[in-house]
């Protein structure tokens, strides 16, 4: 079943299905008005804050059933997964250079 698009996307959804990108040239911006210096001021940053030691971001291949076990690890310590492990890691480093 086909869907008419709505009016705003009309010109968008033909060059997203060619898998094309739209060129900012080609983005009408008139109707959004301009950010006053008071909004500017106010505005917050999004996303996570710099702390100057970011860590890298892997892609690493774990057992569902191991993955499994450390979130239920993670969740009892009331941590979020990823940290779990990279404390994990961090520790058995450590062990094996001393």
């Amino acid at each position: 079943m086909n869907r008419k698009p709505s009016g705003s996307s009309a010109r968008v959804v033909p060059a997203l299905k060619k898998g094309k990108r739209i060129s900012a040239e080609r983005i009408d911006f008139s109707d959004i008005p301009e950010s006053a210096d008071s909004e500017l001021a106010s505005a917050r940053r999004v996303g996570r804050p710099r702390t100057g030691n970011a860590k890298q971001l892997i892609a690493l291949r774990i057992s569902p059933h191991l993955l499994a076990q450390l979130r239920r690890m993670a969740a009892k310590q009331d941590k979020p997964y990823q940290s779990l492990i990279h404390d994990l890691l961090e520790k058995a480093a450590r062990r094996k250079l001393a």
